[in-house]
């Protein structure tokens, strides 16, 4: 009996270690900050133990990419926390050492506009290039769903990023990026 505990939990230790990168690299790319993505990780991982017994001979990974996904969008709902955005730096007339940093800024300042859904969207089809079914499949919706959030996520993200020689981006409105 000890050793089918130890098995249990060296394998499920093993299976953290294997995957803990992944995790906190999704769930950064839905929160959008380091220390929750750390914390959803973990809060992810301490959910799937209890299951363990059944799931470590099935697709761990999958109802682990499963678990980060609801948990982000139930503590979402849950927490309503409402993040104040501030307008966008006043344009510098010259370029320096930051300009990719402020990109990678003005890119998370959008992303943040986004809906909990419309953000896990886009980082399941694009950055973990998962097909539109599964992202449905993980998000508990239909695939028609997961097409409308994709799309209003891509207008939002439209509207703030200037065609190329354009002149400056315009903030969309809550009801834009809602698609209203």
């Amino acid at each position: 009996m000890q050793q089918g505990a130890q098995s249990y939990e060296a394998s499920f230790s093993d299976f953290v270690r294997a995957r803990w990168s992944a995790t906190v690299r999704l769930a950064n790319g839905l929160t959008l900050d380091a220390g929750r993505a750390e914390d959803l990780a973990q809060d992810a991982f301490a959910k799937l133990w209890p299951h363990w017994p059944r799931l470590r001979d099935d697709n761990p990974a999958a109802y682990l990419r499963r678990v980060v996904v609801t948990t982000f969008l139930s503590s979402r709902r849950l927490r309503r926390v409402s993040e104040q955005l501030t307008d966008a730096p006043p344009e510098r007339p010259h370029r320096d050492g930051y300009d990719e940093l402020d990109s990678r800024d003005a890119l998370r300042q959008v992303l943040l506009r986004l809906s909990p859904r419309q953000r896990a969207v886009l980082y399941l089809r694009y950055a973990e290039d998962l097909p539109q079914a599964q992202v449905a499949e993980l998000l508990g919706c239909s695939v028609g769903s997961v097409k409308t959030h994709a799309s209003r996520a891509l207008a939002a993200l439209r509207l703030t990023v200037p065609p190329e020689g354009s002149g400056p981006a315009s903030t969309p409105t809550h009801k834009e990026v809602r698609g209203g």
